[in-house]
């Protein structure tokens, strides 16, 4: 009876957790919003690499006049762990 209890609220916590955050990358109101939300979604040591990533997206091309546009576009879709992985394998810690 035990079992079946703590099996039961198992699979009622399942399925009240949340997906992560996709960013909005199409207006900087919406980016804003997202990634805000989407940052929220990571542990404390994460959300300093998500937030290197998104200031250095300027540095991926070369003399970029609008880096906050190029995060948009680079980091529309993509969810806040994405931004993570990315930021690694681009050399941020």
């Amino acid at each position: 009876m035990i079992r079946g209890a703590v099996l039961l609220i198992a699979a009622a916590l399942a399925a009240c957790q949340q997906s992560p955050t996709i960013i909005d990358g199409s207006s900087p109101e919406s980016f804003a919003a997202t990634t805000e939300k989407a940052r929220r979604d990571l542990s404390i040591k994460d959300r300093l690499t998500f937030d290197a990533a998104l200031r250095t997206v300027g540095g991926r091309r070369f003399a970029d006049r609008d880096p906050e546009e190029t995060a948009r576009n680079l980091y529309h879709g993509l969810t806040a762990a994405d931004v993570v992985a990315d930021a690694h394998a681009r050399g941020i810690r």
